[in-house]
């Protein structure tokens, strides 16, 4: 159907009345990620896809974007056949993918971005003053509300994923794909982009929304898919879904979402930060006389935007990043400025932010990434020489069991695992050192809602174990449903701390960015 004959969208662009995948099929080497999935998306609606990590949902979406091609399979658009070669091609049928790391130069202004890769009116002469306006009239009909003359750097992180729905609807998308766009909001600004969606949807755009929050799915989606190993469970009405259902679908068995805690048992505070200060990587202020004190028998989570000082803060009491004021005590211990292995040997374990680049070493066997902080203490050497490689692999096999490990052997590199087995082992050799304190930085981040029941279950072991856990996550549900006190950062400050009992959502959104 041309456009001329087609329903127009409020943007002048040609409606996307139906899209369809009937049996997609794709293989990599060794692997069958998508297998017979049918898919489809109707105008006006949200249809949300699920599913756990190596599922099939990014490799089904790639495909529809045109960075992937199906071995076998048929993409309909408006019932005639498509074939989609790039994501150039996709664009030209009105297909716009909303990525969850944003895909702009911090540098230049928002007309800027949204005019990079498009052919000016004006030949050779830019024509800026005409993007301009186009956004301005898009952002009046959408309520995306952003001055295309600022720099993308001015911009907050939610002003800035509206730059990039403006860039694809700019550009006449029809259909949009939005990979995990609640990762990094607040939850007034995700209030916000919701509103959004509402509006894209009623006025004829249909969206596929993927994400891993389960109570966002059953708010904002119409239709839900789930995917599981490459193949697709089922798709249903999202009035017939519950977040258990959902959960047991994406899993195969039934998923604990809500923890029962035991009463806090609080002990003797485990660790003080006093009026502690650090310079950020690009020099500027990381934190900024930050004072915490964590007690034996609690989590205390770290709330807050992304970039706002946790990771300062974690490294700071680690010993990987050098306080500049303050101080930092373990047991009454002062150990600022300490190094790792000091920390190691006095009970302060670290589950670190990125597990590839700090956790492990991925050339490594799982057997040599459970022993690399401890090789040389006398249970795995002679002498504190020559390393006892039997006691090592009984000792990484008893944990690989005990922490349900999936990997073919102790020899396996670690870099064949999946992101939650790597997770779980970093976890398993943080804990195996019966640790007086804890520093979990983003536990979860990217790991299956499988292996991430079992984490939480683990944290709240080691909380009744009398362990002081500092839990540092941008998820909020997380921090939730596992803190007893909640702190939240702000431009590398603690602006608020509340006890986390019927703790007002609204008020943690309004801390995050700055508000009181």
């Amino acid at each position: 159907m041309s456009q001329t004959e087609n329903q127009l969208l409020p943007t002048g662009h040609a409606r996307i009345d139906s899209l369809t995948m009937s049996g997609i099929v794709k293989r990599f080497p060794g692997v069958l990620a998508a297998d017979e999935i049918d898919f489809d998306v109707r105008s006006g609606e949200i249809h949300a896809l699920l599913g756990e990590n190596g599922a099939g949902k990014s490799t089904l979406m790639k495909m529809l974007y045109g960075l992937y091609h199906p071995d076998e399979g048929e993409i309909r658009i408006n019932d005639a056949p498509t074939i989609i070669k790039s994501p150039i091609d996709a664009i030209q049928h009105g297909i716009g993918m909303i990525h969850q790391h944003f895909m702009l130069v911090p540098s230049l202004t928002v007309a800027e971005n949204i005019a990079l890769g498009m052919k000016s009116s004006r030949g050779f002469q830019l024509d800026l003053d005409v993007v301009s306006q186009r956004v301005l009239e898009l952002s009046d009909i959408y309520n995306l509300k952003v001055d295309p003359h600022l720099p993308i750097w001015q911009l907050a992180v939610g002003e800035q994923q509206r730059v990039e729905i403006l860039r694809a609807l700019y550009k006449g998308a029809a259909l949009l794909i939005l990979d995990e766009p609640t990762a990094v909001l607040t939850p007034q600004e995700v209030d916000g982009l919701f509103r959004i969606l509402n509006q894209l949807a009623a006025d004829g755009h249909g969206l596929v929304f993927i994400s891993h929050k389960l109570h966002e799915v059953l708010e904002i989606s119409h239709r839900v898919t789930v995917l599981r190993d490459g193949r697709r469970v089922n798709t249903i009405p999202t009035s017939q879904a519950t977040r258990p259902k959902l959960a047991e679908m994406m899993v195969g068995r039934p998923v604990l979402l809500e923890y029962e805690k035991n009463p806090l048992q609080a002990r003797d505070d485990r660790l003080a930060l006093q009026d502690v200060s650090a310079l950020s990587n690009r020099g500027t202020t990381g934190l900024d006389a930050v004072s915490l004190q964590l007690r034996g028998g609690e989590i205390v989570g770290i709330a807050g935007v992304s970039g706002n000082g946790q990771q300062e803060l974690a490294q700071c009491i680690t010993g990987l990043r050098e306080v500049t004021a303050g101080s930092v005590t373990v047991d009454g211990s002062d150990v600022t400025n300490a190094p790792p292995a000091a920390l190691h040997a006095i009970g302060l374990s670290y589950i670190p932010e990125e597990r590839m680049i700090d956790g492990v070493i991925k050339e490594f066997s799982v057997a040599e990434n459970y022993v690399l902080q401890d090789h040389g203490h006398p249970k795995y050497t002679t002498a504190r020489i020559f390393m006892l490689f039997n006691k090592i692999r009984q000792a990484c096999r008893r944990a690989i069991q005990q922490f349900e490990i999936k990997t073919p052997s102790t020899e396996t590199l670690v870099k064949s695992l999946s992101g939650g087995n790597i997770q779980k082992l970093v976890l398993a050799r943080e804990l195996s050192r019966d640790p007086g304190v804890l520093i979990a930085a983003q536990p979860t981040r990217g790991v299956d809602i499988g292996a991430t029941e079992y984490i939480h279950k683990q944290l709240l072991e080691e909380r009744d174990k009398g362990t002081a856990i500092l839990l540092i996550s941008e998820d909020l549900d997380e921090i939730r449903a596992l803190s007893d006190r909640i702190a939240v950062m702000y431009e590398g400050r603690i602006v608020g701390e509340v006890v986390n009992d019927n703790v007002d959502v609204e008020q943690l959104g309004l801390l995050m960015t700055g508000g009181v």
